[in-house]
Protein backbone atom coordinates (compact mmCIF):
# COMPACT_ATOMS: atom_id res chain seq x y z
CA UNK A 1 0.00 0.00 0.00
CA UNK A 2 1.00 3.52 -0.94
CA UNK A 3 2.18 6.04 1.76
CA UNK A 4 -0.29 8.69 2.49
CA UNK A 5 0.12 11.97 0.95
CA UNK A 6 -0.71 14.50 3.52
CA UNK A 7 2.17 12.14 6.15
CA UNK A 8 4.38 12.48 3.22
CA UNK A 9 3.73 16.60 2.84
CA UNK A 10 3.95 16.44 6.84
CA UNK A 11 7.02 14.23 7.39
CA UNK A 12 8.90 16.83 4.74
CA UNK A 13 7.73 19.70 6.53
CA UNK A 14 9.33 18.34 10.19
CA UNK A 15 11.94 17.47 8.16
CA UNK A 16 13.08 20.08 5.98
CA UNK A 17 13.69 22.51 9.43
CA UNK A 18 15.66 19.75 10.94
CA UNK A 19 18.28 19.59 8.54
CA UNK A 20 18.47 22.92 7.73
CA UNK A 21 19.23 23.53 11.90
CA UNK A 22 21.75 19.89 11.42
CA UNK A 23 23.51 21.16 9.05
CA UNK A 24 23.73 25.03 10.43
CA UNK A 25 25.13 22.99 13.99
CA UNK A 26 27.51 21.40 11.09
CA UNK A 27 28.74 24.34 9.46
CA UNK A 28 29.80 26.21 12.61
CA UNK A 29 31.33 23.38 14.16
CA UNK A 30 33.56 23.16 10.92
CA UNK A 31 34.11 27.05 10.92
CA UNK A 32 35.92 26.37 14.20
CA UNK A 33 37.26 22.92 14.27
CA UNK A 34 38.65 22.87 10.75
CA UNK A 35 41.29 24.81 8.36
CA UNK A 36 39.04 27.85 6.67
CA UNK A 37 39.35 28.03 3.17
CA UNK A 38 40.36 31.45 3.33
CA UNK A 39 40.78 31.94 -0.37
CA UNK A 40 37.29 30.85 -0.89
CA UNK A 41 36.08 33.27 1.55
CA UNK A 42 37.75 36.38 -0.08
CA UNK A 43 36.40 35.32 -3.58
CA UNK A 44 32.60 34.99 -1.88
CA UNK A 45 32.77 37.86 0.04
CA UNK A 46 33.68 40.15 -2.89
CA UNK A 47 31.50 37.99 -5.59
CA UNK A 48 28.58 39.26 -2.80
CA UNK A 49 29.45 42.36 -2.35
CA UNK A 50 29.35 42.99 -6.35
CA UNK A 51 25.76 41.65 -5.71
CA UNK A 52 24.24 43.30 -3.24
CA UNK A 53 25.97 46.45 -2.24
CA UNK A 54 24.11 48.67 -4.79
CA UNK A 55 20.43 47.15 -4.93
CA UNK A 56 20.84 47.29 -0.87
CA UNK A 57 21.52 50.95 -0.81
CA UNK A 58 18.15 50.93 -3.66
CA UNK A 59 16.18 49.82 -1.37
CA UNK A 60 17.13 51.23 2.23
CA UNK A 61 16.61 54.83 0.61
CA UNK A 62 13.05 54.19 0.03
CA UNK A 63 12.75 52.41 3.28
CA UNK A 64 13.72 55.42 5.04
CA UNK A 65 11.79 57.53 2.50
CA UNK A 66 8.25 55.86 3.47
CA UNK A 67 9.06 55.63 7.32
CA UNK A 68 10.22 59.49 7.70
CA UNK A 69 7.06 60.22 5.75
CA UNK A 70 4.91 58.28 7.86
CA UNK A 71 6.66 59.57 11.20
CA UNK A 72 6.27 62.72 10.26
CA UNK A 73 2.30 63.02 9.65
CA UNK A 74 2.26 61.01 12.84
CA UNK A 75 4.64 63.20 15.12
CA UNK A 76 2.78 66.69 13.18
CA UNK A 77 -0.56 65.23 14.34
CA UNK A 78 0.43 64.87 17.90
CA UNK A 79 1.96 67.74 18.22
CA UNK A 80 5.78 66.25 18.29
CA UNK A 81 7.00 67.49 14.68
CA UNK A 82 10.49 68.21 16.56
CA UNK A 83 10.69 64.37 17.62
CA UNK A 84 10.52 63.22 13.64
CA UNK A 85 13.89 62.60 13.12
CA UNK A 86 14.78 61.28 16.31
CA UNK A 87 11.85 58.60 15.67
CA UNK A 88 12.82 58.42 11.75
CA UNK A 89 15.90 57.15 12.80
CA UNK A 90 14.66 54.53 15.69
CA UNK A 91 12.58 52.52 13.17
CA UNK A 92 15.39 52.79 10.27
CA UNK A 93 18.62 51.67 12.91
CA UNK A 94 15.87 48.83 14.46
CA UNK A 95 14.38 47.54 11.87
CA UNK A 96 14.74 48.79 8.61
CA UNK A 97 17.99 49.03 8.25
CA UNK A 98 18.25 45.14 9.17
CA UNK A 99 15.23 43.83 7.32
CA UNK A 100 16.30 45.62 3.79
CA UNK A 101 19.74 44.23 4.07
CA UNK A 102 18.41 40.65 4.87
CA UNK A 103 15.91 40.94 2.08
CA UNK A 104 18.57 41.90 -0.59
CA UNK A 105 21.27 39.23 0.83
CA UNK A 106 18.91 36.25 0.78
CA UNK A 107 17.19 37.09 -2.61
CA UNK A 108 20.68 37.79 -4.22
CA UNK A 109 23.71 36.28 -2.03
CA UNK A 110 21.54 33.22 -1.11
CA UNK A 111 19.83 32.80 -4.13
CA UNK A 112 23.73 32.30 -5.85
CA UNK A 113 24.62 30.71 -3.07
CA UNK A 114 21.67 27.79 -3.88
CA UNK A 115 22.14 28.13 -7.83
CA UNK A 116 25.83 27.63 -7.91
CA UNK A 117 26.23 25.17 -5.29
CA UNK A 118 23.25 23.17 -7.21
CA UNK A 119 24.75 23.36 -10.28
CA UNK A 120 27.68 21.82 -8.96
CA UNK A 121 25.51 18.93 -7.50
CA UNK A 122 23.49 18.16 -11.03
CA UNK A 123 27.32 18.08 -12.63
CA UNK A 124 28.40 15.53 -9.55
CA UNK A 125 31.20 17.43 -8.72
CA UNK A 126 30.07 17.23 -4.98
CA UNK A 127 29.88 13.73 -5.25
CA UNK A 128 33.42 13.86 -6.73
CA UNK A 129 34.25 15.90 -3.88
CA UNK A 130 32.92 13.09 -1.55
CA UNK A 131 34.58 10.35 -2.81
CA UNK A 132 38.18 12.33 -3.20
CA UNK A 133 37.68 12.38 0.58
CA UNK A 134 36.84 16.41 0.36
CA UNK A 135 34.00 17.67 2.97
CA UNK A 136 31.93 19.94 0.84
CA UNK A 137 30.67 21.68 3.99
CA UNK A 138 34.26 22.56 4.99
CA UNK A 139 35.22 23.37 1.50
CA UNK A 140 32.12 25.35 -0.09
CA UNK A 141 29.24 25.63 2.42
CA UNK A 142 31.41 26.97 5.45
CA UNK A 143 33.59 29.94 3.69
CA UNK A 144 30.27 31.25 1.81
CA UNK A 145 28.53 31.01 5.09
CA UNK A 146 31.28 33.32 7.10
CA UNK A 147 31.33 35.62 3.65
CA UNK A 148 27.58 36.62 3.82
CA UNK A 149 27.60 36.96 7.48
CA UNK A 150 30.77 39.32 6.95
CA UNK A 151 29.15 41.46 4.26
CA UNK A 152 25.84 41.95 5.87
CA UNK A 153 28.38 43.43 8.67
CA UNK A 154 29.96 45.50 6.55
CA UNK A 155 27.23 47.05 4.59
CA UNK A 156 24.92 47.31 8.01
CA UNK A 157 26.47 50.82 8.24
CA UNK A 158 25.97 51.82 4.60
CA UNK A 159 22.18 50.76 5.05
CA UNK A 160 21.50 52.78 8.32
CA UNK A 161 23.07 55.79 6.26
CA UNK A 162 21.24 55.99 3.29
CA UNK A 163 18.33 55.08 4.98
CA UNK A 164 18.63 57.88 7.54
CA UNK A 165 19.45 60.17 4.43
CA UNK A 166 16.50 59.51 2.45
CA UNK A 167 14.49 60.67 5.88
CA UNK A 168 16.56 63.31 6.07
CA UNK A 169 15.48 64.23 2.44
CA UNK A 170 11.65 63.48 2.62
CA UNK A 171 11.53 65.30 6.01
CA UNK A 172 13.50 68.37 5.24
CA UNK A 173 13.17 68.77 1.76
CA UNK A 174 10.27 67.18 0.36
CA UNK A 175 8.03 67.99 3.74
CA UNK A 176 9.37 71.52 4.61
CA UNK A 177 11.09 70.34 8.44
CA UNK A 178 12.82 71.83 10.15
CA UNK A 179 16.73 70.51 9.61
CA UNK A 180 17.76 71.93 13.13
CA UNK A 181 15.18 70.11 14.72
CA UNK A 182 15.36 66.71 13.13
CA UNK A 183 19.19 66.80 14.17
CA UNK A 184 19.27 68.13 17.55
CA UNK A 185 16.75 65.00 18.79
CA UNK A 186 18.62 62.68 16.51
CA UNK A 187 19.66 60.23 19.26
CA UNK A 188 16.82 61.01 21.87
CA UNK A 189 15.42 58.06 21.55
CA UNK A 190 17.80 55.69 20.13
CA UNK A 191 21.10 54.35 21.47
CA UNK A 192 23.80 52.53 20.97
CA UNK A 193 22.33 48.80 21.64
CA UNK A 194 19.88 49.98 19.01
CA UNK A 195 23.35 49.96 17.16
CA UNK A 196 24.49 46.56 18.33
CA UNK A 197 21.24 44.93 17.91
CA UNK A 198 20.60 45.92 14.00
CA UNK A 199 24.26 44.72 13.63
CA UNK A 200 23.25 41.53 15.40
CA UNK A 201 19.98 40.94 13.18
CA UNK A 202 22.18 41.88 10.30
CA UNK A 203 24.92 39.32 10.88
CA UNK A 204 22.52 36.39 11.66
CA UNK A 205 20.11 37.31 8.62
CA UNK A 206 23.13 36.77 6.45
CA UNK A 207 23.82 33.64 7.90
CA UNK A 208 20.31 32.30 7.83
CA UNK A 209 20.11 33.23 4.09
CA UNK A 210 23.18 31.26 2.96
CA UNK A 211 22.70 28.22 5.06
CA UNK A 212 19.33 28.15 3.87
CA UNK A 213 20.52 28.26 -0.22
CA UNK A 214 23.90 26.04 0.55
CA UNK A 215 21.05 23.79 1.77
CA UNK A 216 18.63 23.67 -0.98
CA UNK A 217 21.39 23.84 -3.35
CA UNK A 218 23.21 21.01 -2.20
CA UNK A 219 19.91 19.03 -2.22
CA UNK A 220 18.97 20.40 -5.78
CA UNK A 221 17.62 17.53 -8.21
CA UNK A 222 15.71 16.90 -11.35
CA UNK A 223 18.21 18.84 -13.73
CA UNK A 224 18.63 22.60 -14.73
CA UNK A 225 14.77 23.03 -14.00
CA UNK A 226 15.45 21.25 -10.41
CA UNK A 227 17.77 24.00 -9.71
CA UNK A 228 15.56 26.59 -10.84
CA UNK A 229 13.10 24.89 -8.05
CA UNK A 230 15.45 25.25 -5.55
CA UNK A 231 16.48 28.71 -5.85
CA UNK A 232 12.71 29.88 -5.70
CA UNK A 233 12.05 27.49 -2.69
CA UNK A 234 15.51 29.16 -1.02
CA UNK A 235 14.26 32.41 -1.63
CA UNK A 236 10.85 31.82 0.17
CA UNK A 237 12.28 29.64 3.15
CA UNK A 238 14.87 32.16 4.13
CA UNK A 239 12.51 35.35 3.87
CA UNK A 240 10.52 33.00 6.25
CA UNK A 241 12.96 32.41 8.81
CA UNK A 242 13.88 35.96 8.67
CA UNK A 243 10.92 37.42 9.03
CA UNK A 244 10.55 34.90 12.29
CA UNK A 245 14.02 35.45 13.43
CA UNK A 246 13.54 39.44 13.61
CA UNK A 247 10.08 38.90 15.42
CA UNK A 248 12.02 36.65 18.23
CA UNK A 249 15.05 38.76 18.28
CA UNK A 250 13.27 42.07 18.65
CA UNK A 251 10.78 40.69 21.30
CA UNK A 252 14.11 39.53 23.47
CA UNK A 253 15.82 42.69 22.71
CA UNK A 254 12.61 44.57 24.35
CA UNK A 255 12.59 42.13 27.40
CA UNK A 256 16.51 43.00 28.09
CA UNK A 257 16.64 46.93 27.10
CA UNK A 258 13.85 48.54 28.32
CA UNK A 259 13.12 51.60 25.52
CA UNK A 260 14.62 55.07 26.21
CA UNK A 261 12.00 57.69 27.35
CA UNK A 262 11.68 61.51 25.77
Amino acid sequence: MGRCPVALSAAGIVRGPGEIALMTYEVVKRIFTTPFQFREFVEQAWFIVSVTLVPTVLVSIPFGAVISLQVGNLTGQLGAQSFAGATAVLAVVREAAPIAAALIIAGAAGSAICSDLGARKIREEIDAMEVLGIDPLERLVAPRVVATMFVAFMIIGIVIGAGIGGGYFFTVIVQGGSAGAFLSNFTALASLADLVIAIVKAVIFGGIAAVVGAYKGLNAGGGPSGVGRSVNEAVIIAFMMLFFMNAVITAIYFQVVPPAGI
